[in-house]
């Protein structure tokens, strides 16, 4: 497994609401996180503060001797855990209220890639010279493309397109979104807030994967973003599954 990463402020903000968290353990297994905050002042940024560190705690105690079959639980249980630790923080501190951050989750374990996710942070599949997105918007233009009300060509221009409808930490309980499939040699996992996705076509991001050495990629990924006039704080995460060693 390799893991690879880049965050950048972007071309118009005054602080980086992006945060990103992976590891990989002794047992090759992977596990990775991406989170765009929302919030007045520094609470966006505390809100995905405190996702990753959350998160990165549940998944440091809980997987050494988490048995097969449990990843779903598992990490519905990390999301929650995330989610009640920005609600307590925003209502102990009221300036802080309202507080939130979107968050995709991918775990690579016995040869499976689950993926749970809150917002409009993205995860997405590169294999055999494709490019899939496993994961759904929870946002306003995704439900309006979905009720026919905007094409896609339009959505991309809506100009409410950054309204999230589902967060962690706003309210005390959230429900995130969950999918697992084999995960095969080769494989490239992209996850990514929509610093990157709102601004690069699926087709740039996967020429750039997959024209690029490994650890390069997400450096040209925030190139990319900025060269296309990207704004907004730009978080670009991938995992790559390698041939296993018999």
């Amino acid at each position: 497994m390799k893991l690879a990463g880049k965050t950048d402020i972007g071309s118009c903000r005054n602080e980086n609401q992006d945060n990103y968290r992976a590891a990989r353990l002794p047992d090759d297994t992977v596990w990775a996180v991406v989170c765009d905050g929302m919030g007045g002042a520094a609470a966006g940024q505390l809100a995905a503060q405190i996702a990753t560190d959350t998160m990165e705690s549940c998944f440091e105690s809980g997987l050494k001797n988490l048995p097969k079959g449990q990843e779903r639980a598992f990490l519905m249980h990390c999301v929650t855990q995330a989610n009640r630790a920005i609600y307590n923080e925003a209502q102990a501190h009221p300036e802080n209220k309202g507080m939130g951050t979107t968050a995709v989750c991918c775990l690579v374990r016995h040869d499976t890639l689950h993926v749970a996710h809150v917002g409009d942070s993205r995860a997405y599949l590169c294999r055999e010279g494709q490019i899939s997105q496993l994961t759904r918007d929870h946002s306003m233009v995704q439900e309006l493309v979905e009720a026919g009300r905007l094409t896609t060509e339009e959505a991309e221009n809506y100009p409410h397109k950054n309204l999230i409808t589902k967060a962690l930490g706003v309210e005390p309980g959230v429900q995130a979104d969950y999918s697992s499939m084999p995960a095969r040699p080769g494989d490239v996992i992209l996850m990514c807030s929509d610093g990157l996705s709102g601004v690069v076509p699926d087709g740039q991001l996967l020429a750039i994967i997959q024209h690029n050495p490994f650890f390069t990629v997400p450096r040209r990924l925030v190139e990319q973003a900025l060269q296309a006039g990207g704004q907004d704080n730009i978080t670009a995460l991938l995992i790559e599954v390698e041939q296993t060693e018999d």
